[in-house]
């Protein structure tokens, strides 16, 4: 077995006594005094979270010519320098070799950002189809902090020289923290307000420390999981894998299909024709947790199995995400899991689970 990458704060985690975890290759902090107090610090103050496992890698070049815009279901063509987005690397079935988002940082310049257990098949995919340009990988010179939350903006005003009030969803900037070079993006996966920090290692255990410092708690990837899930979205492995498409995954909004992009025939036919499964999201009505694995039963039979589940201390019930048979399926019929431990009865709920007050 090979030896687990550590990031930048790697240091930093074991001082907070961080309960640490095999995750896609990286030794990461699963929690460190608690999820539901790393959670609650997110919905009602600002956590932060280390996330530098994540890979990001740059193309310049001519956009149009290139072949760059070919590779993903972003058009990078009409998006607008200052804005990213979010899409998928697809394969010639459609399934998702990767879910990602771009970054336009100039005419000729573009940041992917990947997941950590797809950093080496996105770029050999990406760089496979490019017909010029230099594309290059700065996934091991990156550190990648975000901080998310109602006070996260006002925790981290007073360490970049603009104001983050101009900066609007899905929006970035390239800017200098603490006398280093650094992109802010106005994005995050909790769905709260929240940032992304790129930045060089060499200045991000110092920038950790300011804003756990200004009042933010440093949180896990088990509180992370809680908040994305609470907000339905999805997770490369689990959700989304080289058997399942952005539409059975009920994420096919995304996808630009007014443009070319490799695995675009097969989501036409799927759109046409039907996809063969979909995406159901439920709640337990109690605090058993789905998880990831249970099988799904309606009329007596298996009809899918969950790609995500937990306890929901926002609504206090057990949440989660299946994939299902289509032909099977009926939404009008109850459901429930199984295991070897028994069964639960679900029940359908719109996403997302956690509806902020307004």
């Amino acid at each position: 077995m090979s030896e687990l990458k550590r990031t930048a704060l790697f240091d930093r985690h074991e001082k907070l006594g961080a309960k640490n975890i095999g995750f896609c290759g990286w030794e990461m902090p699963v929690q460190y005094e608690g999820i539901l107090k790393e959670h609650e610090a997110c919905r009602n103050g600002a956590a932060i979270f280390d996330t530098s496992h994540m890979g990001e890698f740059f193309f310049e070049g001519n956009l149009l010519f290139s072949g760059i815009n070919d590779t993903t279901t972003v058009d990078v063509l009409q998006l607008p320098i200052g804005k990213c987005k979010y899409g998928f690397l697809l394969n010639k079935n459609g399934g998702v070799i990767d879910d990602l988002i771009i970054y336009k940082v100039g005419e000729e310049r573009l940041m992917f950002v990947v997941n950590a257990s797809r950093i080496d098949i996105d770029f050999k995919t990406i760089n496979d189809q490019l017909h010029n340009g230099i594309f290059t990988d700065a996934s091991d010179q990156t550190s990648k902090l975000d901080i998310q939350g109602p006070k996260a903006k006002e925790f981290l005003q007073e360490f970049v020289p603009f104001d983050l009030n101009e900066l609007g969803f899905f929006s970035f900037a390239e800017s200098e923290i603490m006398g280093s070079f650094a992109l802010v993006s106005r994005t995050g996966y909790t769905g709260e307000l929240g940032y992304e920090l790129y930045v060089d290692n060499k200045i991000a255990p110092q920038l950790w420390d300011k804003l756990i410092e200004r009042g933010a708690v440093p949180a896990g990837l088990g509180a992370r999981d809680v908040l994305r899930l609470e907000m339905g979205y999805s997770l490369y492995g689990q959700e989304l894998d080289e058997k399942t498409t952005p539409i059975e995954a009920s994420v096919g909004f995304f996808v630009k299909y007014d443009k070319h992009f490799t695995g675009k025939d097969a989501l036409l036919k799927q759109k046409k024709e039907g996809a063969p499964r979909k995406s159901i999201s439920f709640k337990t009505n109690s605090k058993r947790a789905p998880r990831h694995g249970m099988e799904i039963w309606q009329n007596n039979q298996k009809i899918g199995v969950v790609t995500s589940g937990t306890f929901s201390p926002c609504i206090s019930s057990g949440i989660g995400i299946g994939s299902v048979d289509a032909k099977l399926y009926n939404k009008d019929e109850s459901l429930e899991l199984k295991n070897t431990r028994g069964s639960i009865p679900i029940y359908l709920e719109k996403l997302p689970f956690y509806k902020k007050e307004k």
